[in-house]
């Protein structure tokens, strides 16, 4: 169980402290409600932008790695379409150098013409090497417009077109900035071995006065509405030539949002499918002899509606076609047939031991605090293993029949050239 308490500033940060005596270190995490789907549609790859250039420094910290690594610290972030999110972990008696680096950068980042073209360079350098140059690194480029008509979804955090970041202006990025890098719309969340008096007081000292907007605006996810998909009609396919080691094929169906009734069910559909040397598609299709070298199932996990994506990498002399036709019969007959109670139980232990590990660092379950808070719910960061296990077979099946379906399906082919 994670021990914590919440507190809101008056300039509407809200604040999460959890009091972490297992370790000698203090995290500071810090997650803004602002991903890639809050991009204008022809200024998209901001948010990622975003990430990098807020390790640009300020004119209080010019170096921002620096002063982390002079610290004994570490720092990272990354961008979702959903959300972006920092962190730096540092002995504890760095917490207030660490406080003041976060509040330092969110109110006075050093947004000049040289910064915007050394990490406008750099985001393009990612984009070509990560996903132009890497064997199905463009999947996601390709699947999720594909799938997403109208919801912004549909292009990735790097972008519907690299164009848009490499040919930002500094009045583009400043705007981007002023809009969502505030106080009130971020959660912050420290844990450290400190009392949580210790701790709020040390973030009302560096972020208490930190861009107290005019209109204070909680930073919840259930807050912004996005335009909506209709429903889809029929299957859509997309066949690519690319220099890639082997064929692939990639399935997707449409399913719930975070808040829908299936999501969880949706979550242990995907891994009755494939997780483990046991699961379904693993037995049918990937064991020696069969028709594939590797296949997964998994749902994309974006608090808005995400997909249900199945793949494979297909074998030299084995069609594409049979490899997609042995996918679908994996997932209509668990929407046909059901499950046990014994396959039930596997995959709820699965998930269980997997959340439980995923606490195991004082700086995941600041994360994780941030996570529960921005989707509306604080307290599933400690009851979310229980809502797995309330579910049952018939609930396994129900959401598979209601994403199952072939009028919904999304295929993304990659041919060898």
């Amino acid at each position: 169980m994670i021990d914590y308490r919440k507190y809101i500033l008056s300039n509407g940060l809200t604040v999460l402290t959890h009091e972490a005596w297992d370790t000698p270190l203090a995290t500071v995490n810090v997650l803004y409600n602002v991903g890639s789907r809050d991009e204008d549609p022809c200024r998209t790859g901001f948010a990622h932008l975003f990430e990098h250039l807020m390790f640009g420094g300020t004119e209080r910290v010019p170096d921002f790695d620096a002063v982390v690594s002079s610290l004994g610290g570490d720092n990272n972030a990354f961008t979702s379409l959903d959300y972006t999110n920092y962190y730096i972990t540092v002995p504890v008696e760095g917490l207030p150098a660490a406080l003041m680096l976060e509040a330092d950068r969110m109110a006075s980042l050093a947004l000049n013409a040289k910064s915007l073209e050394v990490q406008q360079r750099v985001v393009t350098e990612e984009y070509h090497q990560r996903f132009m140059n890497q064997p199905y690194g463009d999947m996601w480029l390709l699947l999720r417009p594909l799938c997403y008509k109208t919801h912004p979804y549909r292009w990735a955090t790097i972008g519907a077109d690299i164009r848009h970041v490499s040919e930002a202006t500094l009045e583009d990025v400043r705007s981007f900035h002023e809009r969502y890098y505030r106080a009130d719309n971020a959660i912050l969340a420290v844990a450290a071995p400190l009392k949580h008096e210790e701790m709020v007081a040390a973030v009302e000292k560096e972020w208490g006065a930190v861009r107290v907007s005019t209109e204070c605006r909680r930073s919840m996810a259930t807050e912004r509405t996005y335009p909506q998909e209709e429903e889809q009609k029929e299957a859509r396919r997309l066949v690519v030539k690319r220099d890639v080691p082997s064929k692939a094929v990639y399935l997707a169906w449409p399913m719930c949002d975070h808040w829908g009734r299936d999501f969880r069910a949706c979550d242990l559909v995907s891994d009755v499918l494939s997780t483990g040397s046991s699961s379904r598609i693993y037995n049918a299709m990937v064991r020696p002899g069969q028709l594939v070298s590797e296949a997964d199932a998994y749902i994309s996990g974006e608090a808005g509606p995400g997909l249900m994506v199945l793949s494979a990498k297909v074998l030299p002399s084995v069609d594409v076609d049979a490899v997609a036709d042995a996918l679908r019969r994996e997932a209509y007959l668990l929407a046909e047939k059901g499950l046990s109670q014994n396959e039930l139980e596997k995959v709820q232990n699965r998930y269980e031991s997997t959340f439980v590990y995923s606490q195991y660092k004082a700086a995941d379950r600041a994360m994780a605090l941030c996570h529960y808070t921005w989707l509306g719910d604080t307290g599933l960061v400690n009851r979310e293993p229980e809502e797995y296990r309330r579910l049952t077979p018939d609930d396994i099946q129900r959401a598979a029949q209601a994403v199952f379906r072939p009028e919904h399906e999304n295929i993304l082919v990659y041919e060898t050239d």
